[in-house]
């Protein structure tokens, strides 16, 4: 019973974790330019995990070919991802940006299938469907489609891609030495972008400050651990189940903290999109277990 409680707590803090960086993201773009602010934020996150990983003396990268992909994996995972959902914002709410994120599982699926000929189950399809007929009625509430749309869904493309170059090439690598450089470069990445492509802005104020460290500490290192340590400690199937709640925590949080409307049409879109990760991310060990009762 205790161990089903910590594991409950765990799940609804680092979930609830990923869902609170839409919202505090959204608020920081007031002081500090989108680029700029998922830079730092990341560089800061990869600094202190670099200095972690070096302390317990975690098994390093072996040769030229590691440190590429790692790159590799940074500019997907944290640059692409990241960098999109935080200009997604500008013109999105941070509720809609965590709905189109949080997509990434039912485009793993698409894109697994189209590019890598991986067979999935009926049920992982339905999910799929569930999930884009979600989408559809949750986005055509609007009579316009924003540039933070197509951004937001950009982000859950970028997401997808490199779920699938992490699961091919996760195992050369020891996860928190991974998990650290990636967030480095890819932080370093998206610095360079904001000279590049964005007009750059920073107030530095108690307010920005507490936004970055926010960012930079429980939603990127504290929800990384825990949600590896959960990964580690359970099914990976049924864990990654609930990540359906993050989207849902990043709705509540901006309707709470920024006022932002929910809406009939977003509301019902949203469930079918939960719904549709739930499914894809249906743990087969489990269908195996109903269909023998």
């Amino acid at each position: 019973m205790k161990e089903k409680l910590v594991f409950s707590f765990l799940v609804v803090l680092t979930t609830g974790l990923m869902g609170s960086s839409f919202v505090v993201a959204k608020i920081g773009l007031t002081y500090i330019s989108p680029l700029l602010l998922a830079g730092l934020r990341f560089v800061i996150a990869g600094c202190i995990m670099l200095v972690f990983v070096r302390l317990f003396k975690r098994k390093q990268p072996a040769n030229k070919g590691e440190w590429g992909k790692l790159i590799l994996i940074g500019a997907i995972q944290t640059a692409g991802v990241m960098g999109s959902i935080f200009l997604s914002l500008r013109t999105i709410t941070s509720g809609e940006s965590a709905i189109l994120t949080f997509m990434n599982p039912l485009l793993v699926v698409l894109i697994g299938t189209l590019a890598l000929g991986i067979r999935y189950r009926v049920v992982q399809w339905t999910g799929v469907l569930l999930g884009f007929a979600g989408v559809f009625i949750a986005m055509g509430s609007h009579l316009t489609i924003e540039i933070g749309t197509f951004l937001g869904f950009l982000s859950a493309v970028f997401w997808s891609v490199g779920t699938l170059i992490i699961k091919k090439w996760g195992g050369l690598f020891d996860i928190w030495v991974m998990t650290a450089y990636q967030m480095f470069f890819g932080g370093l990445i998206l610095l360079v972008g904001s000279v590049f492509l964005e007009t750059s802005r920073l107030v530095i104020n108690s307010s920005s400050i507490l936004i970055l460290l926010w960012l930079a500490i429980p939603a990127s290192i504290i929800q990384f651990t825990v949600w590896f340590y959960l990964l580690q400690k359970g099914d990976s199937g049924k864990v990654s189940a609930f990540l359906f709640l993050a989207p849902l925590f990043g709705i509540l949080f901006g309707w709470l903290v920024l006022g932002e409307q929910l809406g009939l049409p977003l509301l019902i879109g949203g469930s079918l999109i939960f719904a549709g990760i739930f499914l894809v991310n249906w743990p087969e060990k489990q269908l195996a277990e109903e269909a023998a009762a």
